[in-house]
């Protein structure tokens, strides 16, 4: 598996793998984890969720993302809570990822063709989607 320095790009909405420590591993779907530099990303997470929590008793995290244009990593790296609740959205926490290492899967016997669809069944979900994008690109 390569080692890379710095996080490649991918489409806002592409579905990543959260997966926290604790008692044991444990991962989660997200579709708002957002690449703010080469060596950080920023998600929002629902306030009651229990990756949060475990996040916040144990910050050692790992982002997989697997996309259309041939992306495919896992970012690994320590996370924290920036802001809670994220400006403007109720029950909605921002949090950081400060990237250590990023291991590509990239492998010259495949590609990726296409990443997982995400799409948001009513408008409300859909509309506020919108707004926490917003407001972690402000982040």
């Amino acid at each position: 598996m390569e080692e890379r320095v710095e996080l490649p790009h991918w489409e806002p909405g592409t579905v990543a793998i959260l997966a926290t420590a604790g008692e044991g591993p444990h991962a989660i779907p997200v579709s708002t984890a957002i690449r703010a530099s080469e060596r950080r990303i920023v998600l929002a997470l629902g306030a009651r969720r229990g990756s949060l929590e475990r996040l916040r008793e144990d910050p050692r995290v790992a982002l997989t993302v697997l996309a259309a244009g041939d992306v495919a990593f896992t970012a690994h790296g320590t996370a924290q809570v920036i802001a809670d609740p994220l400006p403007g959205i109720d029950g909605v926490v921002g949090v950081e990822i400060e990237v250590e290492r990023v291991s590509s899967h990239k492998r010259p016997t495949f590609s990726i063709a296409d990443g997982v669809a995400w799409a948001w069944a009513d408008d409300d979900a859909r509309e506020r989607d919108a707004a926490v994008r917003s407001a972690l690109i402000e982040l």
